[in-house]
């Protein structure tokens, strides 16, 4: 008689654990949820979103990494997307959606591939020889563009902008590409871009082409006095890392008065260290202050009659930049201060925008930090258009900082890597090569959505363009220029050209995480515990 196994308990109560192909299967579902999500959100015709949070704010954006940021996702695979649309963002400014539909296909036709037998290793294998191929083709099928030429980079820009703005899309295509200008910086590596040296301030009303770009700072501040000037031509900047007010002595110091002369004394004395104060200032030069920390009422009197205008408790990020673009120093004693740690501006002067005062420090000569405005008619507009605006300066970064390297966009470049990986996939002779050869078809997903989204046939468009790479033309694309007709072209020739290292990133990112969520065959979940459960919200069922 056989006796009976008792079974091995190894995880506490409350646990739980999913392991084969269970684990796998869950892992791509919840991937390819979060990808088909965004898809409808790509290219020029792809649709908004309306995000609604639990106070009611709301969203509207077309904005891949907006989106998946705003979704409260639970599940750890699907958060494994929201990471890589997160590390585009940081890495490349821009292809969050394109990289999180990528990861989502790759993943899906490595699904078919566990079906037909074909063990999770191998996928992975394949799916890192084809990563690696990818990027190799990448930099050789490159472009280059002269990014000291001004249309170039608008192409760039329109690229990126195109289907999230409209009616003045040439007005903020000039602005984005006067501001990387100003900002860029030449060093041994060649030029860099700090994106942090680009201020960028909203505020709704008027229109878009209302709009503009500060060679200067923006600082919602107003002045501290009434009795300041509005406006100061010629202006001389202070900047001060130190506060106008009479220090205060230890916290146990105590100062007896017995006399009304001696309280006249002691506040007469505080009067002459502050106007001292002033008069230190006065002395460098200086006709605008601008303070990191606070002003004392009286200071702010003598500041006044000396005709200087004043703004305290100004950030350490706004000081930094109005540092760059007026060329000032940041001083800590008043001893410290004089004509040579003054910087300079054209025009300093206080403007009503809106139902809001805000002084602008701009016509600075060579400003090294600058200062977009951007109007729109409502709060979601605006919203918008800024983050149009970052993903376009992300893409300009990518692309001056790579000394003008570009591929083509409208599914252009992802078709040319399918139909060179799947050459690559036919010199393999290990099972890896089916692998390789499902990655290729996985990269047709992006010019297939973008017709999707444009309401055309995608089947009719990828036989297309299968056809035209196939002789020889690597950079047809889909154009959707014409709301009317979407048809193939040449896109490198129309002027429709993305950032390299936004691609490569992309095919980069997306391989990664398909790869190690390939790899997992065990999930082991704790359960919630009783404190936690605590503080959720009751169920509207309840």
């Amino acid at each position: 008689m056989v006796e009976a196994v008792q079974p091995i308990f190894i995880l506490p109560e409350g646990y739980t654990r999913t392991t084969g192909k269970d684990a796998q299967r869950n892992n791509i579902a919840a991937a390819i949820a979060v990808a088909d999500t965004v898809k409808s959100t790509l290219g020029p015709r792809g649709m908004d979103k309306m995000l609604i949070d639990n106070i009611g704010d709301i969203t509207i954006t077309n904005d891949g990494v907006t989106v998946l940021k705003s979704m409260e996702i639970d599940n750890p695979a699907a958060k494994m997307l929201v990471e890589i649309a997160k590390t585009q963002e940081e890495v490349a400014g821009d292809g969050t959606t394109s990289s999180v539909i990528l990861a989502g296909e790759m993943l899906k036709k490595a699904e078919s591939l566990l079906d037909s037998g074909l063990h999770p290793a191998l996928i992975a294998k394949g799916y890192k020889l084809a990563t690696e191929k990818a990027i190799e083709i990448l930099n050789e099928i490159k472009e280059k563009v002269d990014i000291s030429n001004k249309e170039e980079l608008s192409k760039i820009v329109r690229t990126a902008i195109i289907g999230k703005l409209s009616g003045s899309d040439h007005h903020i295509i000039n602005l984005l590409v006067d501001a990387i200008n100003h900002v860029k910086t030449k060093t041994a590596e060649g030029e860099k871009v700090d994106l942090d040296n680009i201020k960028i301030e909203k505020k709704s009303g008027g229109g878009m082409q209302d709009s503009l770009l500060v060679d200067g700072v923006i600082l919602e501040k107003e002045k501290v006095h009434p009795d300041m000037p509005d406006r100061i031509e010629n202006a001389k900047i202070a900047l001060l890392n130190l506060s106008l007010e009479v220090e205060k002595g230890p916290i146990d110091a105590q100062i007896r008065i017995d006399r009304p002369e001696q309280l006249e004394s002691f506040v007469a004395e505080q009067q002459k260290i502050l106007k001292g104060m002033v008069d230190k200032i006065k002395a460098s030069g200086a006709n605008v202050v601008i303070c990191e920390k606070g002003i004392d009422d009286v200071a702010q009197h003598f500041l006044a009659k000396a005709g200087i205008l004043a703004f305290r408790r100004v950030s350490d990020s706004d000081v930094q930049k109005i540092g760059k673009a007026t060329g000032a120093k940041i001083v800590s004693t008043l001893d410290a201060l004089d004509s040579s740690a003054l910087g300079e501006a054209g025009v300093v002067h206080m403007e009503k925008i809106g139902n809001e005062t805000m002084a602008f420090i701009e016509k600075c000569k060579n400003p090294k930090a600058v200062t977009i405005l951007v109007r729109g008619g409502s709060e979601h507009v605006v919203d918008e258009i800024k983050r149009a605006i970052e993903d376009a300066l992300g893409d300009l970064k990518s692309v001056v900082e790579e000394d003008g390297a570009v591929v083509a966009g409208g599914g252009a470049v992802e078709m040319e890597l399918s139909k060179r990986l799947k050459e690559f996939a036919s010199t393999l002779k290990g099972k890896e090569q089916l692998a390789v050869q499902a990655f290729a078809e996985a990269l047709e997903a992006i010019p297939r959505t973008l017709a999707e989204n444009a309401g055309s046939d995608p089947m009719s468009i990828l036989v297309e363009l299968r056809s035209a790479h196939q002789q020889g033309k690597k950079w047809v694309g889909i154009n959707l220029s014409d709301p009317y007709d979407v048809k193939i072209d040449d896109m490198m020739k129309i002027g429709v050209i993305e950032p390299l290292r936004v691609k490569r990133q992309a095919v980069k990112s997306a391989g990664e995480v398909a790869v190690m969520i390939l790899r997992i065959d065990d999930i082991i979940a704790a359960g919630k515990s009783a404190k936690m459960e605590s503080k959720q919200p009751p169920s509207s069922y309840e």
